[in-house]
């Protein structure tokens, strides 16, 4: 049976999703002061490198969302 591109888009995203939070709450796993050490400047580079990755793929569905548009001048 073909599967259409909105059943291969559901199926993908719901795999992506779940793995990329179960990597999250394993960063979150680090915070804890007995088994490792950091500093605030640690935190705030990994949460900004994923925040910025976050924009990122957030602005591609915006673009392409964009892309569906009619044509207009700005």
């Amino acid at each position: 049976m073909k599967r259409n591109n909105r059943d291969k888009f559901i199926e993908l995203t719901e795999k992506r999703v779940t793995k990329t939070l179960d990597s999250i709450r394993l960063i979150g796993n680090l915070s804890d002061k007995r088994y490792y050490d950091y500093d605030e400047k640690d935190v705030k580079q990994i949460f900004r490198a994923l925040s910025k990755e976050l924009s990122a793929s957030k602005n591609r569905f915006s673009d392409a969302l964009k892309k569906n548009k009619d044509f207009k001048i700005k």
